[in-house]
C-alpha cells in the first residue's frame, strides 16, 4: 500500500476527531462527572490496550464499560470474578458430544473471553490460575484449550476493575500482569453538580441509553491511525527521560533512588508513546506534545513502579514520586 501524504493523514485525524467528540458526548449523557476516566478509557482503546479501573463501589465503572461497548459498536461481555472462578469459566471448555450415528467428538464451547470488550469485575478476587489464563488472552489475543489454539475476536480489550478498600480474600495481581494494562485509571467521586444531575436523571421514569457512533471496524481503523501519527524527537526524548529517571538503579533523582523498589520497564515507554498519540488524536492534533506525556504519566506509571518498605513507612506516595519525574521534564 502506498504511503499516505501529510494531507491525507491530517484529513483522517480531523474526521476521526469529530467522531470521537460525538462519542464522548454520547457517553456524557450516561456517565456523569467522570470526564477524566472516560477520556483515559477511550485513550486506552484507541491505543489498542487494556485498562485497570480502581475505585470504590458505586462509581459507574460497570456502567462505563457497558456504555463504551454500545457507543463503539463492540460485543461486550462481563465476568464477575470470584475465588472459585475457573479458567474454563472465562475461556471456555471442550465437551464430549455424541451424534445420532453414535460417533463421539469433542466440541469447544466458547467462554465470555470471546468478545471484543470483556469486563473482568473485581479481577483481584480471581485465583492466580484464572488470572494467568486471562493473561494469555490479554497478551497474545488467543487461548489454548485441549491442544488447540483459538483466536479471539478483533479488536479485543479487557477492562478490569478493583475495589481498593476491601482486600480480604483477594489475590493481588502479579507485576507481570499489571504491566499488561496500558493504563491504571483511579476512579474518584464525582463533583457535586455532576452528582446532582446523576440523582435527577437516573431516578426518573426513563433510562437513557447510549447510541452507537462507531463500529468495531472503525475503531480498528482508528487504532491503525494512532500508530501513523508522527512523534517529534523532543517528545521521544521526554518519554525516555521520564521512564529511565524512574529506575532507582540509574536515576539521578534522590527521591527515586531512596524510595522505589523497582521502576518502569520498556513497556511503560511504549504505553506512553501510544497513549500520547491517542490523546493528541482525541483532541484533533496532528502530533503529541510533552504536555500529553505529562498528563498521562500517572495512569501509565502508577502500576509499573513500587515503593520500598522504608518509603511506605515514611508515608511517601507513588503520586509524589511521579510528580517528581514529571517535574524534570521542564
Amino acid at each position: 500500500m502506498p504511503a499516505l501524504d501529510a494531507g491525507d493523514l491530517g484529513a483522517d485525524i480531523e474526521l476521526l476527531g469529530s467522531r470521537l467528540a460525538q462519542v464522548r458526548a454520547n457517553i456524557g449523557q450516561i456517565i456523569f462527572g467522570q470526564e477524566e476516566t472516560v477520556e483515559q478509557s477511550l485513550i486506552s482503546l484507541l491505543a489498542g490496550g487494556h485498562v485497570l479501573l480502581i475505585g470504590v463501589p458505586g462509581l459507574a465503572k460497570t456502567r462505563l464499560v457497558d456504555c463504551l461497548g454500545k457507543v463503539l459498536g463492540l460485543d461486550a461481555k462481563r465476568v464477575q470474578c470470584t475465588p472459585d472462578l475457573m479458567p474454563a469459566d472465562i475461556i471456555g471448555s471442550e465437551v464430549l458430544e455424541e451424534s445420532d450415528s453414535g460417533r463421539r467428538a469433542f466440541r469447544f464451547i466458547k467462554g465470555p473471553v470471546f468478545s471484543q470488550l470483556l469486563m473482568a469485575d473485581e479481577i483481584n478476587r480471581a485465583s492466580p490460575r484464572t488470572q494467568s489464563a486471562l493473561l494469555q488472552a490479554m497478551q497474545e489475543h488467543k487461548v489454548s484449550v485441549g491442544g488447540h489454539t483459538h483466536a479471539l475476536p478483533q479488536p479485543f480489550h479487557v477492562l478490569a476493575t478493583q475495589n481498593p478498600l476491601e482486600q480480604e480474600g483477594t489475590y493481588p495481581l502479579p507485576e507481570a500482569q499489571l504491566d499488561r494494562f496500558l493504563l491504571q485509571i483511579d476512579v474518584h467521586y464525582p463533583g457535586i453538580e455532576a452528582e446532582r444531575q446523576m440523582l435527577i436523571v437516573t431516578t426518573g421514569a426513563a433510562d437513557a441509553e447510549a447510541a452507537t457512533v462507531l463500529s468495531a471496524e472503525e475503531l480498528m481503523k482508528a487504532q491503525r491511525l494512532v500508530r501513523r501519527i508522527p512523534v517529534g524527537e523532543k517528545v521521544v526524548e521526554a518519554i525516555l527521560r521520564l521512564v529511565r529517571a524512574g529506575r532507582p538503579e540509574t536515576s539521578e533523582i534522590e527521591a527515586v533512588k531512596s524510595s522505589l523498589a523497582w521502576g518502569p520497564g520498556p513497556r511503560a515507554g511504549q504505553a506512553l508513546m501510544l497513549a500520547s498519540r491517542a490523546r493528541a488524536l482525541m483532541q484533533g492534533r496532528f502530533s503529541p506534545s510533552i504536555d500529553d506525556v505529562a498528563a498521562l504519566a500517572h495512569p501509565v506509571l502508577r502500576h509499573r513502579i513500587a515503593l520500598n518498605y522504608g518509603a511506605r513507612a515514611e508515608g511517601v506516595t507513588l503520586g509524589s514520586i511521579i510528580d517528581r519525574l514529571i517535574g524534570q521534564l521542564d
